[in-house]
């Protein structure tokens, strides 16, 4: 993760179902559900004002250290939560083993 995004809070933002990276007056996030402690990452989006920067990534980074310091599962529908996943494979050990043959496509 780049530095400019180290100290900035990841919000889980209950109201709206996202986790949320303000960056900039900008806010990239991540759509949410949860269901116990298991929580399905939906869709991420990043301000056009942030491409290029790492926001995303950043935002990611962060929603996974959050679900392991918190005890979540990870079932990552989203696009690019998959292959971010899929790239960094040491984050598997946060998804369900139901879910980890979709690694194998």
């Amino acid at each position: 993760m780049k530095d400019e995004f180290l100290n900035l809070p990841l919000v889980k933002n209950e109201e709206t179902k996202r986790f949320e990276l303000t960056v900039d007056g900008h806010i990239a996030f991540i759509e949410y559900e949860e269901d116990g402690k298991i929580i399905k990452l939906i869709h991420t989006e990043s301000p056009e004002a942030l491409a290029g920067r790492g926001a995303a990534t950043a935002l990611i980074e962060k929603t996974l250290v959050y679900f392991e310091e918190n005890s979540y599962q990870l079932v990552p529908l989203c696009p690019l939560v998959f292959a971010y996943v899929k790239r960094h494979p040491e984050w598997k050990r946060l998804v369900p083993s139901k879910y980890l043959r979709l690694f194998d496509k």
